[in-house]
């Protein structure tokens, strides 16, 4: 969001939000750096002036000499995450994601090259974007062979004669590739492979479940009732005035559990799919909920925003002071920016039931 990449960091904080407050705190514990969930500027602006606001906190963050970054949807798909934050806090065993993210969609390409040109061969398919995974790139399987041949009439062979039958000691070259740089690796197979016919094999390898997404579903070591859940759920979150409240029946066995930080109602039909007993997220609305329940989906437990996403901060900070070995001090923000002050319940409970 701001800062200086050049600027050396020996003290970072970790929040929710990017507020008055946090940035407040962020001054007086000396950080150079603020790592927020959520972004300052949700919506696009014209300006950061000083008499606004959010500008105000960018003006005063850069006289501080403190930077400024957020980590929003990354976050909440990363593995570990917003949501195996939220998983951990309730003693939740998480076995994935509620809604995978896309999985990677590959090819392995197999093609045929005489010995002698297969590194040539191989370099152009790697310069295509080829033999690239994760953190590895410029990789394949080969093995050598002897191919064979008959030119017919019309062909003209780079190796060998019309009517000759061929054996070449050939190169088996495999290797995988985006299927959206198909096109791509194939225009450069032609290009650099000596033969005017190219033998080639491109097979889609199936998509495999991911391990990141929105939202996790995790077990309980043992069954709970509903109600005896919604506490375990209050209890191991940070209080709010706006609380916890359920939605089913409270005496509803709970074992397996959906759970997604932030506002989840948009995913209540994926936690239906999902089979489980229950689903916790924030921000659910009335109607979305109703005609969820009406359907027979999971029992609702709703928490609040910031609560929800708040054990986020103390994984994140984890994370960084394990890859940095110490030399970098971590901070977790201690102040509650939940925008709700003031909650409260009828104390007569009037007529209804």
């Amino acid at each position: 969001m701001c800062g200086d990449r050049a600027e050396p960091v020996s003290r970072a904080l970790f929040c929710v939000d990017p507020t008055e407050s946090t940035v407040d705190e962020a001054v007086e514990v000396g950080a150079q750096l603020l790592v927020a969930h959520h972004p300052l500027m949700l919506r696009g602006v014209n300006g950061v002036p000083a008499d606004d606001p959010k500008g105000a906190l960018v003006h005063r963050l850069i006289r501080g000499g403190i930077a400024l970054y957020t980590a929003h949807t990354n976050a909440d798909a990363a593995n570990p995450g917003v949501s195996d934050a939220l998983a951990g806090a309730l003693g939740l065993r998480v076995t994935g994601p509620l809604v995978p993210a896309p999985a990677r969609r590959l090819d392995v390409l197999t093609t045929y090259v005489p010995v002698a040109d297969a590194a040539r061969v191989l370099d152009a398919l790697h310069e295509a974007g080829a033999g690239a995974l994760g953190d590895y790139r410029d990789f394949a399987w080969t093995v050598d062979g002897t191919g064979q041949f008959r030119p017919v009439q019309g062909a003209n062979p780079a190796v060998g004669e019309v009517g000759r039958l061929e054996r070449v000691a050939e190169t088996r070259v495999e290797l995988v590739l985006d299927r959206a740089l198909r096109a791509e690796v194939v225009r450069a197979l032609r290009a650099a492979h000596p033969y005017e016919e190219v033998a080639f094999n491109l097979n889609e390898i199936a998509d495999l479940p991911a391990d990141t997404g929105i939202g996790r579903i995790g077990e309980l070591a043992e069954p709970e009732p509903l109600r005896a859940f919604t506490q375990r759920v209050a209890d191991a979150l940070p209080a709010t005035a706006w609380g916890v409240r359920a939605a089913g029946d409270p005496e509803r066995p709970i074992r397996r559990v959906a759970v997604c930080g932030g506002a989840g109602d948009s995913y209540l039909s994926a936690a239906t799919r999902a089979g489980v007993d229950a689903y916790v997220t924030a921000d659910l609305r009335h109607h979305p909920a109703g005609e969820h329940l009406a359907a027979g989906g999971p029992a609702l437990v709703d928490v609040a925003h910031w609560a929800s996403e708040w054990p986020w901060c103390e994984q994140a900070a984890d994370v960084v002071r394990t890859a940095f070995g110490g030399t970098v001090e971590v901070l977790v923000s201690t102040r509650r920016t939940d925008p709700w002050t003031v909650g409260a319940t009828s104390r007569t409970g009037g007529p209804l039931k």
